[in-house]
């Protein structure tokens, strides 16, 4: 028995011994960008497959929307700046999206080195509106952009949310015959509209 204990104790001493020096993470560089944040962003959403629309007030993006989505019946909406024909409070079922012509959020912030929007359970209320509405409009208030995922990250806050997602541009797939095809999983178009939420009224 004492030849066991001894092994062990020799075992461990040896590990103890060899335990690797403690170092440093890396220092995450700051990357210089040219050109603003907002332009970046415009311009990388854009290669993503959605656009970015200026809109200077509620009423404003009421008018775009309904010139981007004319034919919309149903407008599910999770903000407060746009009514739409359902709110999502209302919605206690996610098979009740199945119908959502349009869809609209608000995003926390947005990436400008991606195009991307990061979204939480808190701002789609149900979880679903992101991905069955056939169209997604999502307002940003461009105060609310950063420059990269490494800023991104630092805003993300995962232990106030039981969801959260970063969505750039609309549902898109070239699988198939290397041919792009948009909305095939979710939405299939997504526009972002510039509004300060002191811009409500």
């Amino acid at each position: 028995m004492q030849i066991y204990n001894s092994s062990r104790e020799d075992i461990l001493a040896a590990i103890r011994h060899n335990v690797p020096e403690a170092v440093q993470h890396p220092v995450i560089p700051v990357y210089r960008r040219t050109g603003t944040l907002k332009a970046l962003f415009q311009e990388h959403l854009q290669k993503a497959g959605g656009a970015a629309h200026d809109v200077e007030n509620a009423a404003t993006a009421e008018a775009m929307l309904a010139q981007l989505h004319p034919m919309a019946k149903v407008i599910c909406s999770a903000v407060p700046e746009i009514r739409g024909t359902r709110r999502i409070e209302t919605v206690r079922d996610p098979h009740e999206l199945a119908d959502v012509d349009v869809g609209v959020v608000r995003a926390q912030f947005g990436i400008a080195e991606s195009g991307a929007v990061w979204l939480t359970q808190e701002d789609l209320v149900v979880d679903s509106l992101g991905f069955l509405s056939q169209h997604l409009v999502v307002l940003l208030d461009p105060g609310q952009l950063v420059a990269d995922m490494h800023e991104a990250y630092r805003r993300v806050r995962l232990d106030l949310t039981g969801y959260g997602c970063f969505m750039m541009g609309p549902s898109a797939t070239a699988d198939v015959e290397a041919t792009l095809v948009h909305g095939a999983q979710g939405a299939r178009s997504l526009n972002v509209f510039f509004l300060a939420e002191s811009s409500a009224t």
